[in-house]
């Protein structure tokens, strides 16, 4: 039986990129919501879950963070996946002939160079895949979606331009999320681990729970705050750090953390991606 690993989005969506490119070898599971993608591994439904967390043109991904503590699963591994921006046409159009280009609004931001170059005007879809599906199901010679190469493989449309975005760097990290931790240390790349937790009410206290990472040179490459139950005064930090809680500094950092924290809660130990670096 085909394992599966769900993600939100329709059939041709970068998560779904991501997933193939991943785990070739799973059957991609599409998903309304991340909630939904979530509930699918919860439910046995699916192995994994493969979920989108920051872009390097766009910030992180709104919700997931307060998603993920409460979500039941682990982080078992990232993946960096690079979005390339295609201009999609139904089979013979010419570049000439687009007048429309639909897409979700970042990907359309991305490409306003391309887009003005060619005076082809900005039409605002849900979401990139399901742009590509309309453009399909529409069968307007005239009108083009900005998406993956793979939405285009799936809904029968041709790559009339490749790589269009303005900057050549737009990188999308993903987590892969399962039901059970794996705490060992694997990969040829290094470890990352990742938290979340509250400061106790004293202060200076974020100050001195961060001061363990820098006197025992453990590199956080990530920290956000956002707010819990919707109150100004509860505050909930999210954290990636490189290296395993195994690692002596990093231990020795967890301890002096865990001394000026009410609350720590691990969400995963996974090795960092190659292109991480």
């Amino acid at each position: 039986m085909t394992k599966r690993i769900a993600f939100q989005g329709e059939p041709g969506a970068y998560s779904h990129q991501a997933c193939h490119e991943t785990y070739p070898d799973m059957e991609a599971m599409p998903c309304r919501t991340f909630e939904d993608a979530i509930e699918a591994v919860r439910s046995h439904e699916a192995e994994l879950a493969m979920l989108p967390v920051e872009n390097s043109t766009f910030g992180r991904v709104a919700d997931i963070h307060h998603l993920l503590p409460q979500s039941g699963l682990y982080i078992i591994a990232e993946a960096f996946v690079r979005v390339r921006i295609n201009l999609l046409t139904l089979p013979g159009a010419k570049l000439g002939e687009i007048t429309h280009a639909m897409s979700h609004t970042m990907l359309l931001g991305q490409c306003r160079g391309f887009l003005g170059e060619h005076g082809i005007h900005r039409v605002t879809g849900a979401d990139t895949a399901g742009s590509a599906r309309h453009v399909a199901e529409q069968g307007k010679p005239e009108m083009a979606a900005l998406a993956s190469e793979l939405a285009g493989d799936i809904y029968g449309l041709d790559v009339l331009a490749r790589d269009i975005e303005d900057e050549g760097n737009n990188t999308t990290r993903f987590l892969v999320m399962a039901r059970e931790p794996d705490w060992s240390r694997r990969g040829d790349d290094g470890m990352m681990t990742t938290f979340v937790f509250q400061v106790r009410n004293i202060p200076a206290a974020l100050y001195k729970a961060m001061g363990g990472f820098a006197t025992n040179g453990v590199n956080m490459t990530k920290l956000e705050s956002y707010m819990l139950g919707g109150s100004f005064n509860a505050t909930q930090f999210y954290a990636d750090i490189e290296g395993h809680p195994d690692d002596p500094a990093v231990r020795r950092a967890l301890d002096e953390l865990d001394y000026f924290t009410s609350d720590i809660t691990m969400l995963g130990v996974y090795p960092a991606d190659s292109r991480r670096h």
